[in-house]
């Protein structure tokens, strides 16, 4: 026992004596020994922390706005517009003195918007109203190229165009599914809001399948919460992969700038358009000759209808085809091709995709009284319409 005594005494003896050597000639060891042993007693006695990976690229977007954003380009139109002239300036007198330097005067009117090059051929779509009656066409792409732009065709009933450039390599973008698409998936909206530059924004889809806005004559609207302003017309709407899934067009505000609610023309839509135009410069349409009106609650009773289904026809062009196959106003028209028809929208859709100078059989109610005429389908007009004739929906 005493053998142990005495060893205990000396290591003591020989711990203490390096103490006081180190903490004379070395006291920061003994100082940072102390503060490690104090962070070891913490960090033992409190919540264990997890510091975050350095790589967040599972909650990051940045891989599908790379993918989509060299594809999306601003446009910018510039159109002239001529001042009225002043009376006093088409006087003899007057000219004689002053000469023609009072002339017309011209000035330069000029907008933005944006596009989406769908092909390396140099196809790029836009909306009809960005680029509508514009003398020039100039698109600035992502990598700083820039160059004119010339029109391919339009088509005003979607409010979708088609121009073209000459320019090697460009980057198109891909086409998504959007029929796969579901309210609450991820989109970014990609443009040029208020001219500042190239911008991506993130939402969510808020509805498919809008319709009944009187924006176009055929709606068929996304509507998403990212932020879409003025520019941004025409750019892209992508879904969490990069891939194009609709055409920016429209947003619902009272002051002018993004409250949520943006509308995009789907890329089902966006297609069949662009491959119209681009094979004959403009998108073949059936047509009838009628102006359709949806089912009220009160237009179904005083017709003693079961449901607010089908569209009443309220007028019939003279010669047009529907009145040449003896369709009257007042008739209420239930199905196409035994396909029924829910309302004036889907009846437009409906008629939209029949070939011209087809036949097809419609089936209608007439005083109470189901029947079927064969009507011999027209080519839908291609002329500029008012937005009043737009709201009425003339077919």
């Amino acid at each position: 026992m005493r053998r142990f005594w005495l060893l205990f005494a000396q290591t003591v003896t020989v711990g203490l004596a390096i103490y006081f050597i180190f903490a004379t000639l070395k006291p920061e060891w003994i100082n940072q020994m102390m503060r490690e042993a104090q962070n070891t007693h913490i960090a033992s006695s409190t919540v264990t922390l997890q510091e975050a990976p350095t790589s967040m690229a599972q909650t990051s977007y940045r891989d599908a706005a790379k993918r989509a954003m060299p594809s999306v380009v601003n446009i910018f139109t510039t159109k002239e517009s001529r001042q009225p002239r002043n009376p006093l300036l088409e006087d003899p007198f007057f000219r004689r003195f002053f000469g023609d330097r009072f002339r017309d005067e011209e000035e330069k009117q000029s907008s933005l918007g944006s596009g989406v090059v769908v092909s390396p051929q140099g196809y790029i779509l836009t909306n009809n109203h960005v680029i509508e009656a514009a003398d020039e066409i100039e698109v600035a792409l992502a990598d700083g190229r820039k160059t004119t732009a010339k029109i391919v065709g339009t088509d005003p009933d979607t409010d979708l165009a088609v121009i073209k450039i000459d320019l090697p390599n460009l980057p198109a973008i891909t086409l998504g599914h959007v029929e796969l698409s579901k309210v609450g998936d991820v989109v970014l909206a990609i443009g040029n809001p208020f001219g500042v530059g190239q911008t991506v924004t993130m939402g969510i889809i808020s509805a498919l399948g809008r319709n009944h806005l009187g924006i176009n004559t055929f709606e068929n609207f996304i509507q998403t919460d990212a932020a879409i302003n003025p520019g941004n017309s025409g750019g892209a709407l992508t879904d969490s992969n990069g891939h194009l899934i609709g055409i920016n067009t429209a947003i619902y505000s009272r002051s002018g700038g993004s409250q949520g609610i943006g509308f995009a023309i789907p890329v089902s839509t966006v297609k069949t358009v662009m491959e119209s135009i681009i094979k004959t410069g403009h998108v073949v349409r059936g047509w009838i000759g009628v102006e359709p009106q949806n089912i009220t609650t009160d237009l179904a009773e005083s017709f003693g209808l079961k449901k607010k289904t089908g569209a009443l026809i309220a007028g019939v062009l003279r010669n047009g085809p529907a009145d040449k196959a003896g369709i009257q106003p007042g008739d209420i028209l239930l199905a196409i091709e035994n396909k029924p028809i829910a309302d004036t929208t889907e009846m437009l859709d409906f008629i939209a995709k029949l070939l011209p100078g087809k036949t097809t059989k419609m089936t209608l109610l007439r005083r109470n009284q189901e029947i079927t005429l064969t009507v011999t389908v027209g080519k839908r007009p291609n002329v500029k319409r008012t937005r009043n004739e737009i709201d009425r929906g003339i077919e």
